[in-house]
């Protein structure tokens, strides 16, 4: 097991990232020192992404990301050299999830393993509970204060402002309508758990039921449809119980007020605690018996336009629900056919790697990123920052790849990413991918020319490439941020590509460990700021 996929033993109180910024202005070079960081308390998962002249990716947490702190830096019209900031910060704390369950792990996700492509593995989609005894306890003496759905809602909206354009709700959620209406309207075409995780996938029937046994149903928020899962385990597989546990959270913690979602997340009477209580108990039959509950009661709240009303309210998805989405999707799609993606050589530009969910979200809050701007990912692999950014603050999202297999990837998470919006009714924002070289892609060197974020994972760039990538920039438009893992800005000013100098700002930034696929240490970046 890799280590991003470890379990932290700890509880990790939710804490305000403070920054630290040290200004410099260079007589003749810019610095390009950072300091150290501190390493992270709690693990986070592995990603796989494409970088090349057409490649990049990404996967995140919980807690809505609409608007960040602006860290830009002013600089004299005189100077000519590039204005350095070098900035270290702690590392990120995430948000405790709303469950009984004593928890997740660090950033809420699964310690379940994913097939590894060389040293690196996928984390999975279910979140990962601890296992607790047979009684009411679950050995977590906080739990209580976890599941106060006010707590974890101002611990939510404390974390950034609200982006007050953006509109949530998705324009094909069900509203409500009579059963023979419904009949006629089709559903989100989603790939069910059962279509990737049962028994004829050679899994073994969970919680003690029989073969004929383990089919269930799960509701969801934005569809009268629900998804169909079969109740059992098995290696590299989704996990059915702990993934519908997390459904019945996420759905309850974030579409309904505390009233409304008492009879689910109640710590002592609660629909979720007699899930866990049954699931820890090897009970089969309760399990299906409270899950029958859910689905009656949250179906009973969508025919009275309970969800819709409180959808219509909201401006941000929480980052736990984002990054659970996501994952669901990519569990779905990429995950069965994971090994196209080891076919890439090391030793060119189309090395693959990916950016972590918890560091394209932080990048998401840094940039100011909201729904009205326009986010690029030159390199964007099977889609995932794509996909992210689109979810997370509802921009126009573009994304473009020239690697065929991570291109046909990205094409199946899209088609998923879609529904399972749909499914959950929250509407993302415009996505596009495109195939090709990013060099050459017509439609991309025009949406250069609108962006307002773009980022390049140039970690395997061949300085060639880095060259052209400078050449592109001269397109983009004042302010523009550039992330990448890397700097353009030649330390040596008579380089051929000095040109960078002359148009870049740059901040040199520390990530935490585990923000990369492809390695567990924590390492720098860069925000190139177009002026």
């Amino acid at each position: 097991m890799s280590i991003f996929n470890q379990k932290s033993k700890f509880k990790i109180k939710t804490e305000i990232r403070t920054v630290r910024e040290t200004v410099e202005r260079p007589k003749l070079k810019a610095s390009t020192s950072s300091s150290s960081i501190p390493t992270t308390g709690s693990s986070q998962h592995s990603n796989v992404r494409i970088a090349g002249a057409g490649s990049s990716l990404s996967r995140a947490s919980s807690t809505p990301r609409l608007n960040g702190t602006s860290h830009n830096s002013s600089t004299s019209s005189s100077a000519r050299a590039s204005f350095t900031k070098v900035t270290t910060f702690p590392t990120a704390r995430r948000i405790q999830s709303a469950s009984p369950i004593p928890s997740i792990n660090g950033d809420g996700r699964s310690s379940r393993k994913r097939r590894a492509i060389k040293a690196s593995s996928r984390s999975p989609i279910s979140p990962h509970f601890s296992e607790d005894s047979d009684s009411d306890s679950n050995g977590d003496e906080n739990w209580e204060d976890n599941l106060d759905a006010r707590k974890r809602r101002k611990r939510v909206h404390d974390e950034r402002p609200v982006d007050v354009n953006r509109k949530l709700r998705h324009p094909k959620i069900w509203k409500g309508e009579d059963a023979d209406q419904v009949e006629r309207i089709p559903g989100p075409a989603i790939i069910h758990a059962a279509k990737v995780a049962s028994l004829e996938h050679k899994c073994k029937p969970a919680l003690g039921l029989k073969n004929e046994e383990v089919a269930v149903r799960l509701q969801y928020p934005g569809a009268r449809y629900p998804e169909r899962y079969e109740l059992v385990e098995g290696k590299d597989k989704i996990d059915a119980v702990k993934d519908i546990e997390k459904v019945v959270q996420l759905a309850a913690s974030t579409y309904l007020t505390d009233e409304e979602g008492k009879i689910f997340l109640d710590h002592q009477t609660g629909i979720l605690r007699k899930l866990v209580k049954s699931k820890n108990r090897s009970d089969g039959p309760g399990f299906k018996a409270a899950l029958r509950e859910y689905n009656d009661e949250f179906l009973k709240l969508m025919r009275k336009g309970v969800i819709v009303r409180n959808l219509d309210k909201m401006h941000g998805i929480p980052r736990e629900l984002v990054d659970f989405i996501l994952d669901q999707v990519y569990d779905r799609t990429v995950a069965p056919r994971v090994e196209l993606l080891a076919k890439y050589q090391n030793g060119s530009d189309n090395v693959y790697g990916e950016l972590n969910h918890p560091f394209i979200s932080d990048i998401l809050e840094r940039t100011n990123l909201t729904s009205d701007k326009v986010f690029v990912d030159l390199g964007s692999g099977v889609g995932n920052v794509t996909l992210q950014a689109a979810l997370e603050i509802g921009c126009e999202s573009w994304g473009c790849e020239m690697m065929e297999n991570a291109c046909n990837l990205a094409e199946a998470q899209y088609d998923e990413f879609l529904a399972r919006c749909r499914l959950w009714g929250v509407k993302p924002g415009k996505v596009r991918l495109e195939r090709g070289d990013f060099r050459k892609n017509e439609k991309i060197l025009e949406v250069l020319k609108r962006a307002d974020v773009v980022l390049v994972n140039n970690q395997a760039f061949t300085s060639q490439l880095n060259d052209n990538l400078v050449s592109m920039f001269l397109d983009l438009k004042i302010g523009c941020k550039i992330i990448s893992l890397k700097t353009f800005v030649h330390d040596n000013k008579n380089a051929e590509n000095d040109v960078a100098t002359s148009i870049l700002d740059v901040e040199h930034l520390t990530y935490p460990e585990g923000y990369v696929s492809w390695t567990g240490a924590s390492g720098t970046y860069c925000i190139s700021t177009r002026r």
